[in-house]
């Protein structure tokens, strides 16, 4: 009896764990540094609000997407975010506008370094969502990180 309650109580639990254990980073400025020092490239998620979730509730939502989110940093920038700086969404512009993104949600592969205090983001290319799930996704992205 026990062993079933115990079950009940932690089968849920680690779904609950799973699911959290994506981190999305949203200052543009501590990701190229954590990008820089695990020399992991940045996925950079340009979203407002209003767009369509899809990408967040069928590619992002999923395990798939949670076990290989840890071979890259997680950038969101909400653009339409009311809480960041001025300073902070006009950088994020820029950077929308350098990576050439014209309509949202994006979501652009990056690579990031720091040198003489200088950032440098070298874009690496862009991802649409497609049908097709988590899995051809992730396979996609692969794909744009090694250059293919």
């Amino acid at each position: 009896m026990k062993q079933k309650l115990l079950f009940l109580l932690f089968f849920p639990a680690s779904f609950l764990l799973h699911s959290q254990s994506l981190t999305w980073k949203t200052n543009m400025n501590e990701a190229i540094l954590k990008s820089d020092e695990e020399r992991k490239p940045l996925l950079i998620f340009f979203t407002a609000s209003g767009i369509s979730q899809s990408i967040q509730n069928e590619v992002f939502a999923t395990p798939d997407f949670v076990d290989w989110s840890n071979s890259v940093v997680l950038l969101k920038l909400d653009l339409s975010d009311s809480t960041i700086t001025d300073t902070e969404k006009d950088q994020n512009l820029k950077l929308k506008e350098a990576l050439g993104i014209e309509e949202l949600p994006q979501v652009c592969l990056a690579t990031a370094s720091v040198r003489k205090n200088k950032p440098t983001i070298n874009k690496l290319g862009l991802l649409d969502y497609k049908f097709g799930g988590a899995k051809k996704w992730i396979s996609d992205a692969k794909k744009v990180i090694r250059g293919e």
